[in-house]
């Protein structure tokens, strides 16, 4: 994937003058072994520079960073620290970052003596001027730890900070206006802006010309041989390939020529009604292999969608899908193949779909097909273009980042699985499970009027991303709530 940036993340260890400078430096220098040995070493920096008690330390330690090409920052306690400087260099340092501070290690040989650095003090004083200054920053549960134990803090950031940094470089690219009757899509720009996303919308019409101007592409016959070995047997629509091709090619320029100053980039595209009769195929599969790359495409000019497949996808490091949340499951399919074999109630399981978008790798079999639906008013032959198949089981995180009509920030995350279980259905489609699903669904998904379309992460990372949309600054961010522990909505005598 190319559309992920790679985290340097700058650990400055900081000292309180009136205690041991060594103390500090010897503990960021344990640290940074203790991540070595466990983790990825190009993950971190070093800066040899310790803050005590001096702006010019910090002025210092701002341009090492800068020259070193970090993109993070960790701001280490090895001791009580010096709350002005170091929430200075927090302000100043363009990216996301973090506090940690370090345990007492030891009461031997007068550990607890010369050997006793306060940071769980100094932790307080950080947090407080962080807050004087109006500066964010990452502190996890447990902010105090060992070498290993911070290690393990920073590891657990990294994707954190990537996605931070990632959505501050970002640019959404949009075609058409959403579809009619599809208010649901309806995407108030001035939170984009607060995130540091870009936006550039156009008109069906521009990329209609740009495709036009594909024609006969000399790279055409290349894209084809790839679309061919990934569909193998699937292929059953060789015909329209060359067409995609042409649009993929399309596409992926329109992405170079627009990205402008921006790093990353995702799609918002109109894929119907007119798409099909001018262009003569729908756009799934294609949309399907870019977001396999790692640019994610949304469905329906969905801007926020894009903005969160584009946030799986950093926190991942792998594909995403968009999905409706679509329909119940059948009491067939749910007497013979999921009760009793599952611990899942009939509320707690739904089925995720859309029309051939899921990429490839995330499907247990696939077939390019025709889309079934827009085939009920249209030509077959202008429906051809889905990537269809059961979306693979496994452990999965549904979730999603909107901003309300009234432009306030709100999210939601669960995390669930998709059952090993044939949904007898047609489109990317899946037989999703997550715990209380019925109650989330009417207290978080109705309550706060979010739309129909979820963001799906194939794995487990509701912590990350809770803590990048709380670092964002999302007013509200709901979950599927165990049983017993009652929604703000929820009737307590039912």
């Amino acid at each position: 994937m190319n559309n992920i940036p790679q985290i340097k993340l700058g650990i400055v260890a900081v000292s309180r003058d009136c205690f041991p400078e060594s103390l500090s430096v010897t503990r960021r220098e344990n640290l940074v072994k203790a991540y070595c040995e466990k983790y990825d070493e190009n993950d971190i920096y070093e800066c040899p520079i310790c803050i005590v008690e001096s702006e010019i330390h910090m002025m210092q330690a701002l341009e090492d960073l800068k020259k070193a090409g970090c993109n993070a920052l960790c701001v280490y306690l090895g001791n009580f620290g010096p709350e002005i400087a170091e929430t200075m260099l927090a302000k100043y340092f363009d990216g996301p970052k973090m506090f940690i501070a370090a345990a007492e290690e030891t009461s031997e040989n007068g550990g607890l003596i010369q050997g006793r650095g306060d940071a769980y003090c100094g932790m307080l004083n950080a947090s407080y001027n962080l807050a004087l200054r109006n500066v964010k920053a990452y502190i996890p549960d447990y902010p105090v730890g060992t070498a290993r134990e911070c290690a393990d803090m920073i590891h657990e950031f990294i994707p954190i900070a990537r996605a931070l940094y990632a959505v501050q470089n970002l640019k959404i690219i949009s075609f058409g206006p959403r579809p009619t009757n599809f208010l649901a899509c309806n995407a108030p720009i001035k939170q984009l802006y607060n995130l540091g996303v870009e936006i550039e919308e156009n008109s069906e019409l521009d990329l209609f010309e740009s495709y036009n101007n594909h024609a006969g592409d000399e790279r055409i016959p290349d894209v084809v041989k790839s679309m061919e070995a990934e569909l193998g047997c699937g292929n059953k629509k060789p015909e329209i390939l060359s067409k995609l091709a042409q649009y993929e090619l399309t596409l992926l320029d329109w992405i170079e020529n627009h990205k402008g100053s921006r790093k990353y980039v995702a799609i918002a595209g109109k894929c119907w009604p007119a798409f099909q009769t001018q262009f003569g195929f729908v756009p799934c599969y294609v949309n399907s292999r870019l977001t396999a790359m790692g640019i994610p495409v949304s469905c329906e000019v969905d801007i926020y969608g894009a903005l969160s497949e584009f946030i799986g996808t950093v926190v991942s490091n792998d594909a995403v899908t968009l999905l409706d949340i679509n329909n119940t499951v059948p009491s067939d399919i749910y007497k013979t193949d999921i009760e009793g074999k599952f611990k899942y109630t009939d509320k707690d399981v739904f089925m995720g779909f859309h029309c051939g978008n899921t990429a490839s790798g995330k499907l247990s079999f696939c077939e390019m097909k025709n889309q079934m639906i827009m085939a009920r008013s249209l030509p077959e032959e202008v429906t051809n273009g889905t990537l269809e198949g059961d979306i693979m089981p496994g452990d999965i995180t549904f979730f999603r980042l909107q901003s309300t009509a009234d432009a306030k920030l709100n999210a939601y995350i669960a995390q669930g699985e998709v059952l090993p279980v044939a949904t007898r259905s047609f489109g990317s489609i899946g037989i999703f499970a997550i715990p209380e699903m019925g109650r989330f669904y009417r207290h978080v998904l109705i309550e706060n009027n979010f739309p129909h379309h979820g963001a799906v992460a194939f794995g487990h990372f509701g912590k990350a991303i809770y803590e990048v949309f709380k670092y964002m600054g999302v007013e509200e961010i709901g979950f599927n709530q165990p049983a017993g522990m009652l929604y703000r909505t929820e009737n307590p005598f039912s």
